[in-house]
């Protein structure tokens, strides 16, 4: 290609990079595409793969585990059609690092004959039982995942767990699948989410390709794990198709094992038949780990990424961010990044620097605690006679709504939620968030009663 052409090729991939990444800002915070995606570079764009360099391994492990079903999704609404993202680690990597001067990539004409298959080589290599922290909120969840691994089927079936987000069902998802496949090599694993089973569904639909989807779910398939099923809610099709690939698996006596943010009975939407499929076996929640856990967890990340953190920045860390454990390792990255760039050691001081804008982000996020003073004053109760014992329909109507503000805006678990309403059983706070679910259907001046509180919690 002349030199003309070779400027053509790499306008194309440039715009491609650009469009790559306007997509993905609007997919994930600004704050994570400030501290990791921009680290990245793109090194070759063209039909064998997408291929970006990053500065560390820290950085590539941080965005493959929390990153790449966002890349992926990215990729497809490029119409892309090669091979998956490659990340890899370049220490020299600087600003200046060229853009990618190869081929434009084709865009999507025909099936890829490889779409179907089994994904369960996407299981994440360093999400294993070994590496997984331990503590009170997450035991009996642990506890029950380590029962699957070591005899599949038989113990329980399906396992269904669930906790609000980076509280670690992805890892013992993964976890699972990473000791049956040591054990048992031959065992065929699926690993997927929901959104990908039901864009394969939608690919097979379009390509006339279902019974090949059929097969690849249901007969070729011994252990099923899949991730985040609550987005299947309100999609007849998919639904319909995850019924008949469950149905098929369970009575073949082989393993299933779901994720959700939501335990099945508040999943809105989802159909009755598979609400009550998903009840058959265990149902373990993850709740939010206490300030023990989350300093063992920060530690023992450190550990494995070879960063020297000192006992009271790790405190500090954890006693910062107390409500997802993601965000608690990304604040490490982000620490240990600068320091290394700065040639500094780590220290509170810099800590509280480097995470100014997160520090802010968390101040200003919504709590429990001002659901139950906006809704109290709306209904012109004392937040005392809100938070006590009393049964009466003007004080425990206004409790059940603020319980499913509380449910729906802060994602925080029943057992903690019941916590903040003055030791409310997790049973009473399921009632509540259901009750009022139901009632918003039929009920307009709730509705607007609703709206009106949102709006006064500035939502």
């Amino acid at each position: 290609m002349d030199k003309c052409g070779d400027i053509f090729v790499q306008a194309m991939d440039e715009k491609l990079w650009q469009d790559f990444n306007a997509i993905l800002k609007g997919r994930i915070k600004e704050i994570h595409f400030t501290t990791w995606h921009q680290q990245a570079k793109p090194i070759s764009i063209n039909n064998q793969g997408f291929r970006v360099a990053v500065p560390n391994r820290f950085v590539r492990d941080w965005i493959q585990e929390n990153f790449l079903t966002e890349l992926e999704a990215c990729l497809q609404e490029l119409k892309w059609d090669g091979a998956p993202i490659e990340i890899e680690v370049d220490e020299t990597l600087d600003a200046k690092a060229p853009a990618p001067a190869t081929d434009h990539p084709p865009r999507r004409t025909t099936p890829p004959s490889s779409s179907l298959n089994i994904p369960g080589t996407l299981l994440n290599p360093r999400y294993t039982f070994e590496n997984f922290v331990v503590g009170s909120s997450n035991q009996f969840a642990h506890a029950a995942c380590r029962a699957v691994a070591a005899s599949p089927a038989q113990n329980y079936n399906p396992l269904f767990l669930y906790g609000g987000v980076g509280l670690g069902k992805t890892h013992l998802l993964n976890a699972i699948g990473q000791e049956i496949r040591k054990n048992s090599p031959e065992v065929r694993i699926s690993y997927i989410s929901s959104e990908q089973f039901m864009n394969k569904l939608v690919h097979s639909i379009r390509f006339d390709q279902m019974n090949q989807f059929r097969q690849t779910f249901r007969d070729s398939c011994d252990l099923l794990l899949i991730d985040d099923i609550q987005f299947i809610a309100g999609k007849e099709r998919t639904q319909e198709e995850f019924f008949h690939t469950f149905d098929r698996l369970y009575n073949s006596q082989k393993q299933i094992v779901i994720t959700s943010d939501r335990s099945p009975n508040d999943i809105s939407k989802l159909e009755e038949r598979l609400r009550s499929r998903f009840q058959w076996g265990l149902i373990a929640d993850i709740q939010l780990p206490e300030m023990e856990t989350r300093v063992a967890i920060i530690k023992k990340k450190a550990e494995a990424a070879h960063v020297n953190l000192p006992d009271e920045v790790a405190l500090f860390l954890a006693s910062t961010i107390k409500s997802n454990i993601r965000e608690l390792e990304g604040s490490l990255v982000r620490l240990s990044a600068f320091a290394s760039l700065l040639g500094q050691p780590i220290t509170i001081q810099l800590a509280q620097e480097v995470l100014t804008s997160l520090i802010k982000d968390l101040a200003d996020r919504l709590t429990i605690g001002q659901v139950q003073k906006v809704v109290a004053e709306f209904y012109q109760l004392r937040l005392a006679d809100l938070l006590g014992k009393r049964r009466t329909r003007a004080l425990a109507f206004p409790r059940q709504i603020a319980m499913y503000l509380c449910r729906k805006h802060i994602q925080a678990s029943f057992p903690e939620i019941g916590h903040k309403f003055g030791g409310k059983d997790h049973s009473t706070v399921v009632h509540a968030v259901s009750k009022i679910r139901g009632c918003l259907e039929e009920d307009g001046e709730l509705r607007r009663q609703l709206q009106t509180i949102e709006s006064r919690l500035n939502l």
